[in-house]
């Protein structure tokens, strides 16, 4: 049951990023980068040589890959704290007619 729950909130979390054309709202960008490069290279992209540093160049800094992961650890508890104190409410009567007529009578 856990299973297809925790599928289920994944599904409408990926539809309203997909029809409102947003990122994921707390996606650490450096490692984000990085994975992109490393997928790019093993589909066989080339090698970008020079001295230039890439996006992905900032998960190398140690304090800039620790600021990300703060934000995210904040980000997590802050979501912890809203999932806590969140009450769903009961369905209208219009609603709960609809859904199971039975209960009405």
């Amino acid at each position: 049951m856990a299973a297809v729950a925790v599928a289920r909130k994944l599904t409408v979390l990926v539809w309203h990023m997909l029809t409102k054309e947003t990122d994921y709202l707390w996606a650490r960008p450096s490692l984000v980068a990085h994975k992109t490069r490393a997928m790019e290279l093993q589909a066989g992209k080339p090698q970008k040589k020079g001295n230039q540093r890439g996006p992905a160049y900032a998960y190398n800094v140690k304090n800039l890959r620790n600021q990300e992961m703060r934000a995210a650890e904040q980000a997590q508890k802050s979501y912890e704290r809203f999932v806590e104190t969140w009450r769903p409410r009961p369905p209208d009567q219009k609603t709960r007619g609809r859904l199971n007529p039975a209960r009405l009578e």
